[in-house]
């Protein structure tokens, strides 16, 4: 691909000049021999600080599912759905190939739970079961995530599907990722905490978010991962110090360590003082920055020739990296350790940036199939169980976000929680008393609004801890 090589010429020579000005500054490892594009944004003010290729045209794969979360979140704004409402598993969604949950036709999920499920494990059959629920069909859930992105602003993409799967069709590029990325922040800022759980528990089962920065670089928090072989290891990651709020696209990178690695020296060029950056010309903001018209790069080959082994389908790497653990409450630090020795082998400089263990300390959100459980309301924990054990360097989770603006409908009356076979009958009615993103999966007080006792009066036993029990009929 010679015409995107000579896109490299310029940012190569810049770089390596700044390399040999401030050595003390992390170098972003620039090949000329293989195409990437990278970006680097701030939140508050689309202001770009970094790009490489951010224009090209390029195959999103799982990243696809932030504009799913869009969509679902907006659907939720107008009040056609809420976090309760309950969406049944069809034999298309079944259909769809790994990564995904593996539920049996006709199983039940909350869009809670299945927003959860979609961006930790990067569910492809969970995006499906979302865009059946929301539209009613893939197709025309398809026309909404165009609809939606029409209107922000990404003017480079296309979606025919709902997870990444591997379509000609489906193409984005990093420039227009950014302003998705920066759209989901600023337009549901209740719904923060979504994007960035760092692992959630079913049953026995232990899935970890495949965006390992989450774990290994301080102040990440958010977003989504991606992998097919025609596009290579994709990642749009946030990542916050003081009040400066960052957002990283990484495409194309040769492996899941090396795209982490990518994101961190961005993250760290964005963070660190530099003051020769007034000698660099503005770049403008991600809105301004100049689409280029042509076909997406086919990394097929690059990426998955010694791969040969591995069935190459969406997210296949990333359903290895979700970490499984074997029971529950266990942990693997060995896959840790193994993944952090890949992260500095990959860095040359700028290593000390990442470690290990970050996400150790947070405790798995339960998920579960069924409607919403009487007494558990949907969302982030509260407050002080984030809080006790919040990770050094990231913000906080979003345990207290502004007025939650959930559909308001006739019937707020909630039943008390003594009949758990009630909850089947008026699955999308729970929803309706309950506050998103102020809940506790693992046991929280009744939503405001209900008819149920306040909180003050509830009783103080903890909540029997009991294995969630799969819906499969």
């Amino acid at each position: 691909m010679p015409s995107l090589q000579k896109l490299f010429v310029v940012p190569a020579c810049a770089l390596a000049l700044a390399a040999g000005a401030m050595p003390a500054l992390p170098a972003l490892d620039v090949s000329p021999a293989r195409a990437d594009a990278l970006l680097l944004v701030e939140v508050d003010s689309g202001k770009v600080i970094d790009e490489q290729n951010s224009t090209y045209p390029w195959y999103p794969a799982s990243v696809t599912k932030l504009m799913t979360t869009y969509v679902t979140l907006k659907a939720m704004r107008d009040g056609r759905i809420g976090l309760d409402s309950v969406f049944t598993v069809s034999p298309n969604a079944v259909a769809q190939q790994p990564s995904k949950m593996g539920f049996k036709t006709g199983t039940r999920v909350t869009v809670d739970n299945a927003l959860k499920m979609l961006l930790v494990h990067s569910a492809n059959d969970m995006a499906v079961v979302l865009a059946e629920g929301v539209s009613g069909s893939i197709e025309k859930f398809a026309n909404e995530m165009n609809a939606a992105a029409n209107s922000i602003g990404m003017t480079q993409t296309n979606y025919v599907n709902p997870n990444g799967l591997p379509a000609d069709e489906q193409i984005t590029s990093a420039r227009d990722l950014a302003i998705l990325a920066r759209a989901l922040i600023r337009e549901f800022p209740e719904y923060d905490y979504y994007w960035h759980i760092a692992s959630i528990r079913m049953g026995k089962r232990i899935y970890r978010n495949t965006n390992k920065l989450i774990d290994a670089y301080p102040g990440t928090d958010g977003m989504k991962t991606g992998f097919i072989c025609a596009s290579g290891f994709n990642l749009v990651a946030t990542a916050t110090r003081g009040n400066k709020r960052l957002i990283a696209v990484v495409l194309g990178a040769k492996s899941s360590a090396t795209r982490a690695v990518k994101a961190a020296q961005l993250f760290e060029r964005g963070f660190s003082p530099d003051p020769l950056r007034w000698l660099v010309p503005s770049l403008g903001t991600v809105d301004s920055l100049v689409p280029i018209a042509a076909a997406p790069p086919n990394l097929q080959e690059d990426i998955c020739a010694d791969h040969r082994r591995r069935h190459p389908t969406e997210d296949g790497e990333e359903g290895g990296e979700a970490g499984v653990a074997a029971a529950e409450g266990t942990d693997d630090p060995g896959q840790r350790s193994f993944l952090l020795s890949n992260l500095r082998g990959a860095m040359s400089k700028g290593s000390a940036a990442l470690t290990s263990g970050l996400a150790a300390a947070i405790p798995p959100v339960d998920v579960y199939t069924g409607p919403a459980r009487n007494g558990v309301a949907p969302g982030a924990p509260p407050v002080n169980v984030t809080a006790a054990k919040k990770k050094p360097g990231s913000i906080a989770v979003a345990a207290k976000p502004p007025a939650a603006k959930p559909a308001q409908t006739a019937n707020p009356a909630a039943k008390p929680p003594s009949t758990a076979v009630a909850a089947p009958a008026k699955p999308a009615n729970a929803a309706n008393g309950l506050k998103p993103g102020s809940g506790n999966d693992k046991g929280a007080p009744a939503a405001p609004g209900s008819k149920t006792k306040p909180a003050v009066a509830a009783s103080p036993k903890p909540p029997p801890q009991t294995t969630p029990k799969t819906e499969t009929q």
